[in-house]
Formats: structure tokens, C-alpha cells, sequence
């Protein structure tokens, strides 16, 4: 979805809009799956990254400016700890018991008629 909002700096606020974005690379280096002998599911996932290109406008009361941005995140680390209740009363359900992420270096590049 489109992201939309306004942000107060000093003498104004500043209106933004970002939409069409598209995540154009995903890689996972390093990715495991491991059983918790009666409890659940381990994912963790390591080093990964993720590339997102969008169209971008901001509209202060001196200036506005648009145009293409191009977002990746590196160094993207997840480990999230599914729980799978073993009753038999009905259909397997998988409920989210934990998740960490961090992420290492976040570079952005902005192209506008500025």
C-alpha cells in the first residue's frame, strides 16, 4: 500500500507521499528450518537482503519535488518461533510465538527534478 502522511520540522510541516512500491530482490543467503520437540517450529534467517523501488513526493510551504527512489537493506537478520498446538480437535493451526529482526545498513537513493 501507498504510505501518506506529514512530519513537523522546525518552521512547517512536511507532507509525503510514497506509492508504487515494488520489491524488486529478495535474497536469502542463509536460511533454516528446525523443529522444537513440542512446542513448535524455528525460522532463522541470516544476512539477507532486500531491494524496493517506489515513486516519492514531499510538499513543504517553500517546495515541493518528486520522483523514483530505490531502497536496500543489507544485513537483515530474523530468527521467529512458530507454535503448532498438536490437538486433534481440528485443522493445524500456526500461531507467531516470537520474532526478532535486525537489519545492518539501509542505503537510499532519491531522483527528483531538485
Amino acid at each position: 500500500p501507498d504510505l501518506t502522511g506529514h512530519e513537523k520540522f522546525g518552521l512547517g510541516n512536511v507532507k509525503y507521499n510514497i506509492s508504487r512500491i515494488h520489491v524488486t530482490a529478495v535474497e536469502l543467503p542463509s536460511a533454516s528450518i528446525s523443529l522444537l520437540p513440542g512446542s513448535g517450529i524455528k525460522l532463522v534467517i541470516g544476512n539477507a537482503s532486500l531491494t524496493i523501488d517506489m515513486n516519492w513526493n514531499i510538499r513543504t510551504w517553500m517546495f515541493r519535488d518528486s520522483g523514483r527512489g530505490t531502497v536496500h537493506i543489507s544485513k537483515v537478520f530474523v530468527t521467529a518461533v512458530f507454535s503448532t498446538p498438536l490437538d486433534n480437535t481440528g485443522p493445524t493451526s500456526i500461531s507467531l510465538t516470537s520474532c526478532r529482526t535486525t537489519s545492518g545498513d539501509i542505503d537510499i537513493k532519491l531522483n527528483g527534478k531538485s
